[in-house]
């Protein structure tokens, strides 16, 4: 089985080749994409009504919509989704609940710590794929470098709310304190998540 698999991609062009791993590799971090957003909508869910809870759902919203601008990208690119891998990543996602937490019953606070971590974990592996767009656009072809920037902003930015919060949460988590209030930065009243026009249809198409 091998030799023939090493066989095909002998046989198969250069431009048939990179396209085959742009597939393996786009789809795989388009599973992980919705892996992503069930587990950050589902800690918006947890954490509803805690200081926490508007960052969280700011973000759940912004990671559904760097999902949906993949998708964009992949249409733009000539790449298929390959749906088995990605309800397996949804199916991943799921199991990964009953990791030990601590508790036998109900939501420990070690649950807030691990998931922002996974999720910290997440948005950077989402950043390095904006980073190797952005190369793949500055080397011609149908994406735009610019937008594709501009979601790379955004994921450093999704980073540093994540990390704020997931210090908050280890505070309450093994200081035995109630956890300083998340800040936006400077000025009362700003969100955590700083503001940027990217709409959802970013024009992937020079």
């Amino acid at each position: 089985m091998e030799t023939h698999a090493h066989s095909t991609e002998a046989g198969s062009s250069p431009a048939a080749t990179r396209q085959r791993l742009l597939t393996i590799y786009l789809n795989d971090h388009l599973a992980g994409a919705g892996s992503g957003v069930s587990l950050i909508r589902r800690m918006a869910r947890t954490q509803r009504g805690t200081p926490a809870g508007p960052a969280l759902a700011e973000l759940a919203g912004e990671i559904a919509e760097d999902r949906d601008s993949l998708r964009e990208i992949m249409t733009a690119l000539d790449v298929p989704a390959r749906w088995p891998g990605v309800i397996m990543g949804r199916l991943a996602e799921k199991a990964a609940r009953a990791k030990p937490n601590g508790r036998l019953a109900g939501r420990s606070p070690l649950s807030d710590v691990l998931e922002l971590e996974a999720m910290r974990l997440g948005v950077e592996g989402k950043a390095s794929l904006w980073r190797s767009l952005r190369t793949l656009a500055g080397n011609g072809g149908p994406l735009d470098q610019a937008a594709v920037g501009r979601l790379l902003d955004r994921a450093e930015r999704q980073a540093a709310v994540l990390e704020r919060l997931r210090v908050d949460a280890v505070g309450r988590t093994f200081a035995g304190g109630a956890g300083a209030p998340a800040r936006a930065g400077r000025g009362r009243g700003r969100s955590l998540l700083a503001r940027h026009p990217l709409s959802r249809r970013a024009g992937w198409a020079s």
